[in-house]
Formats: structure tokens, C-alpha cells, sequence
């Protein structure tokens, strides 16, 4: 996808865990999909500020006991930001996490949303 057309940009972050993303547009709305496995909702917080969304949380430590022989999901704090260009409609964001997704839609402007032009015959 090329950059200029991408409504929601990712921002770099200097924190070592990021939860890995994609991010769609279809239909008026920006999809955006976190991997959130094992990240419970109160342990999430989303905002926009300035236009950019932040999604920030704490992953816990795997409950597995013993020694670890391989442990590639990582504990602790996390961040995600993404700048939103100004065809997004920052008051009309709706977020959900279920089975380890966290699903933000992101609702575009209706000035900017394509309408079609009835043509009258005479």
C-alpha cells in the first residue's frame, strides 16, 4: 500500500514490545487489527490525542511454570501509535478485543466519503 494513500499511519516507538497489526480500508472505515494474545480488556487504554491514536497496555507473564525451552511472546508494556490524517472522523472510533484481536474501526468523515450522483432525465 502506498504510504500516500494510507489514512492511518504507523508511528515508530522506541518500546521493544509492539503487538503486530494490519491495517485496512474498505466501505467509509479504516479497520485496524492489534494481536493482543493473553492481553485482557482492563489491562488495555486507547486514545487520540492531537491525531494520533495510541493503544497501550501490559501483557502478563505466561502462566507456564518450569524453565522455558523456547518463549518467543514477550511480557510486559506496550505501545502502538498511528498518526490520522485529517479524513478521519475522530469522534466516531469504535474498539473491541475478542479472542486476542483488538479491532479498532475508524469512521470516515462524511464530506470525504464517495457519493453517488443521481442523473436526472428530461
Amino acid at each position: 500500500m502506498d504510504d500516500k494513500n494510507v489514512v492511518a499511519k504507523p508511528q515508530e516507538t522506541s518500546r521493544q514490545i509492539r503487538p503486530l497489526y494490519c491495517i485496512a480500508e474498505d466501505k467509509g472505515e479504516v479497520t485496524i487489527r492489534l494481536e493482543m494474545p493473553g492481553v485482557r480488556k482492563g489491562d488495555l487504554a486507547i486514545s487520540i490525542e492531537n491525531s494520533e491514536l495510541r493503544v497501550t497496555g501490559k501483557r502478563s507473564k505466561d502462566a507456564i511454570t518450569g524453565n522455558y525451552l523456547v518463549r518467543e511472546r514477550r511480557h510486559g508494556d506496550f505501545a502502538n501509535s498511528f498518526t490520522l490524517d485529517d479524513t478521519i472522523d475522530q469522534n466516531n472510533v469504535e474498539a473491541s478485543l475478542e479472542n486476542g484481536l483488538l479491532t479498532i474501526k475508524l469512521h470516515l468523515k462524511e464530506e470525504v466519503k464517495p457519493k453517488r450522483i443521481q442523473i436526472k432525465t428530461s
